[in-house]
């Protein structure tokens, strides 16, 4: 079984999973919101067999990773979410990664390369569009909708929910953001364990009501925030994966963002997927990251 090794950050002790230690090039994979890095655990090891070495960070706020001081502001901002991932590869070393991330993870290793010119040799984005950060941008009304959950932990009832009832309020994006029957319990169950970090529920309070402007950032990242907004175009070659059938994250949401983009640049819309690409169709995935940085 894979075991998390750890990295110490200024601010974090970021927890990781790694397979393939020599590989010659290496891929960072980032997991979203509620998941872990178990969620690339039928995606890395393709990737691994391919010849790439495959790290799968937590992100701040999901067990095992930790805050280092009590001190610190338990940001969930998005801005932070890129500067950690920075600063994750600056601790290991890696330069020039395959940085692939998901839902908050698609968020964090685009703001990565938005923060740093040439940080990665590909990005690749799943289930999220780029330039989908603003608190003032237009959604659609069925996005409204979809986006029910954000406007409740907004509330102190959702507050409540999302410290007392994690596993629960978590379980129900799971069963209604892809098509019925996508995931066998125990796999949820895995996933879990990552929301039981002490600070997972401030840090996903925070991260929603910053996003929409209802609280302030952490001004430890006033500047990231301030190159980030508006999304700046981006260099890297980048490809996004969407499902066709995702009812979180509309797949209209990713399209049209092409004059976002510098350099190579490329969208597939997976057909019958819900949300979680690399859980519902890891090989689907894998073939076509490998593809895209061939």
């Amino acid at each position: 079984m894979n075991t998390y090794q750890h990295a110490a950050t200024g601010r974090l002790d970021i927890a990781w999973l790694e397979w393939n230690p020599q590989g010659a090039r290496t891929a960072v994979l980032l997991h979203g919101w509620p998941d872990s890095p178990q969620s690339w655990k039928n995606v890395a090891p393709i990737l691994a067999d391919a010849g790439y070495r495959v790290l799968a960070p937590a992100l701040r706020g999901f067990a095992p990773t930790r805050f280092r001081d009590t001190a610190t502001p338990r940001s969930g901002q998005l801005s932070a979410l890129g500067r950690d991932l920075l600063d994750f590869l600056a601790v290991l070393g890696v330069e020039q990664p395959v940085l692939v991330g998901h839902d908050w993870g698609a968020r964090a290793v685009a703001n990565a390369c938005g923060l740093r010119d040439g940080v990665a040799s590909h990005l690749v984005m799943l289930s999220v569009g780029y330039g989908t950060n603003d608190p003032n941008q237009i959604l659609t009304l069925q996005q409204v909708r979809n986006y029910w959950y954000h406007w409740f932990m907004a509330t102190p009832r959702g507050a409540r929910v999302v410290r007392d009832e994690r596993e629960v309020f978590a379980r129900q994006m799971w069963d209604t953001w892809a098509p019925a029957g996508w995931y066998a319990p125990a796999d949820f169950d895995e996933a879990a364990q990552a929301f039981e970090g002490d600070d997972w529920a401030e840090v996903v309070l925070h991260s929603y009501r910053h996003r929409w402007g209802f609280v302030d950032g952490d001004p430890a990242y006033a500047e990231d925030e301030a190159r980030l907004n508006p999304a700046p175009r981006l260099s890297v070659a980048t490809l996004v994966l969407h499902g066709g059938a995702d009812t979180c994250n509309h797949p209209d949401s990713s399209s049209g963002r092409e004059s976002l983009f510098l350099g190579r640049y490329e969208r597939k819309v997976l057909d019958g997927v819900g949300h979680f690409p690399q859980r519902e169709a890891p090989k689907d995935v894998a073939d076509a990251i490998l593809r895209f940085c061939r």
